[in-house]
């Protein structure tokens, strides 16, 4: 560890030009412009750069990418279970207000997931303010308990960590940058808080000059630092941003809609060809000024694009558009490709979304134990709370499911083993669960109504659902009694095909 206190970890140089890309990349608009992403044309000047930047259009996928992924995981909160914690006179406070600024516990870990998707990983700090109180209960009437604070990664300068003796990994160094001010117009003041076992350290650092502003004892004996990643990468303290890959996918996007909207505006506004001094003139659009000495007569004319290269960019849009739905595993979320998709190849899709959201709650589920642990540390309570997070997401698309299903229904398939899975299926797409089991029952005895599953039953369930004969009919032929509105024909839908 350097004493210079401004020195970054080496993964933190590897990184700080793609945290900031990823982060333009999240907000987009003036953010994005600023960092003059765009394709810069041969020979293009700075003025006519400049203008292009500022005509260009950002189609944000990245945000949106981030926002469906954090609805998903926060549509149903997580279930915590407080144990000995349980009546903490702090521990309503908390969750109630986690960061001392308004938050809930809740909207904090939300947060937290977005900024990790976005940047790879964040860092959460639990504290407690310092207190001459000496019970509990003094802290409570001066409202001193733990809080929660957040920390992306241009903020965390440096870390280390060491393998304990029980072989798990612990941080033992530590280098926040807690805020940025001004002195003056020129001069940008740093602070920052060293977190040692032992120690924290509070320092000022100008850039030209740095000094030691206090020091106390640490008194945890560690360092309360939580590692929330978006996902697991190869350096211990650097995430994997969702954006990764599909910034650049934006990126590419971007420059072929500054393409697009430069064609657009070529082609409806035709230039006019002419010699020097040729007396003509156009509205909208250049003056082309051409050599006097030319071979011919040069005669004013109009040249006009045809914008024909707009449709092939358009479709290249299309195509990188289709790479971050299936990078994002979103096809069957956001894309419409999703219209097209088969069945299976839609239940491929929310299998590969749920278990890249699975190991997203999981991750969350970890930050959130280690979290309570050091709360319980401040508080001198057994670190025994546990913490639920979702396994599993509900990621159907109920319209098109039931779709494919009245379609299966209607088919005419003569079995009634698949009839009587659809029919379920409905069920469980239209009804509440407290009526399902009833449901179920119904279409189960609807089922055994027709003898047992042979040929001859199929014909006659496919006659049933033809309309050709009534339940009666059938019931008859089979030997059972009547039932009351069994004299029906079956009519079908106007969606449904004639028998």
């Amino acid at each position: 560890m350097s004493t210079n206190i401004e020195y970054q970890h080496v993964d933190y140089d590897n990184n700080e030009n793609r945290w900031e890309f990823y982060l333009r990349s999240y907000i987009g608009g003036q953010e994005y412009q600023d960092g003059s992403y765009l394709t810069e044309y041969l020979n293009e000047s700075e003025n006519e750069y400049a203008r292009r930047i500022a005509l260009t259009p950002l189609d944000n996928h990245c945000k949106n990418v981030v926002h469906i992924y954090s609805s998903f995981l926060w549509r149903t909160p997580p279930v915590r279970v407080y144990n000995s914690l349980a009546g903490n006179p702090a521990l309503e406070q908390f969750i109630d207000d986690a960061d001392l600024d308004g938050m809930s516990l809740n909207s904090f870990m939300k947060q937290a997931q977005v900024w990790a998707s976005v940047y790879g990983n964040v860092w959460i700090i639990v504290d407690k303010p310092e207190s001459n109180a000496t019970t509990r209960a003094e802290e409570l009437d001066q409202d001193i308990r733990p809080y929660v604070s957040l920390f992306t990664p241009e903020n965390v300068f440096d870390w280390k960590w060491e393998r304990t003796r029980s072989g798990r990994f612990e941080l033992s160094y530590l280098k926040l940058r807690e805020s940025v001010d001004r002195e003056d117009a020129t001069t940008k003041v740093s602070y920052f808080r060293l977190w040692y076992k032992d120690r924290i350290e509070f320092w000022k650092s100008d850039g030209d000059k740095e000094s030691k502003l206090d020091e106390m004892t640490n008194p945890l004996g560690k360092i309360p630092a939580v590692y929330l990643p978006a996902a697991r990468g190869v350096s211990r303290g650097i995430g994997i941003s969702d954006l990764a890959d599909i910034s650049y996918m934006q990126k590419a996007i971007y420059s072929e809609l500054s393409e697009i909207e430069q064609l657009i505006r070529i082609s409806n506004h035709p230039s006019l060809v002419k010699s020097y001094d040729t007396d003509a003139s156009a509205g909208a659009g250049s003056v082309i000024n051409v050599s006097d000495d030319m071979d011919g007569k040069v005669q004013p004319y109009l040249l006009q694009p045809s914008g024909q290269n707009i449709d092939s960019i358009r479709e290249s849009i299309k195509d990188k558009v289709t790479a971050i739905n299936r990078m994002a595993h979103m096809g069957a979320v956001r894309g419409t490709e999703a219209i097209t998709m088969s069945g299976v190849a839609m239940q491929t899709e929310f299998q590969m979304l749920n278990a890249k959201l699975s190991e997203k709650a999981d991750l969350l589920e970890l930050a959130e134990e280690q979290m309570w642990t050091f709360f319980c540390n401040w508080q001198d309570v057994n670190p025994d709370v546990e913490v639920f997070y979702p396994d599993s997401f509900d990621l159907r698309d109920y319209d098109k499911e039931l779709m494919f299903l009245q379609q299966m229904r209607a088919s005419g398939v003569r079995s009634i083993t698949l009839m009587q899975e659809i029919d379920k299926q409905i069920a469980d797409l239209v009804l509440d669960d407290d009526k399902l089991a009833k449901a179920h029952l119904e279409i189960d005895d609807a089922t055994k109504a027709l003898g047992d599953f042979n040929e001859k039953t199929q014909i006659y369930a496919y006659h049933i659902d033809s309309g050709a004969v009534s339940p009666n009919e059938v019931r008859e032929k089979i030997g059972l009694e009547p039932v009351s509105g069994g004299d029906e024909l079956f009519k079908p839908s106007a969606d449904e095909p004639a028998q």
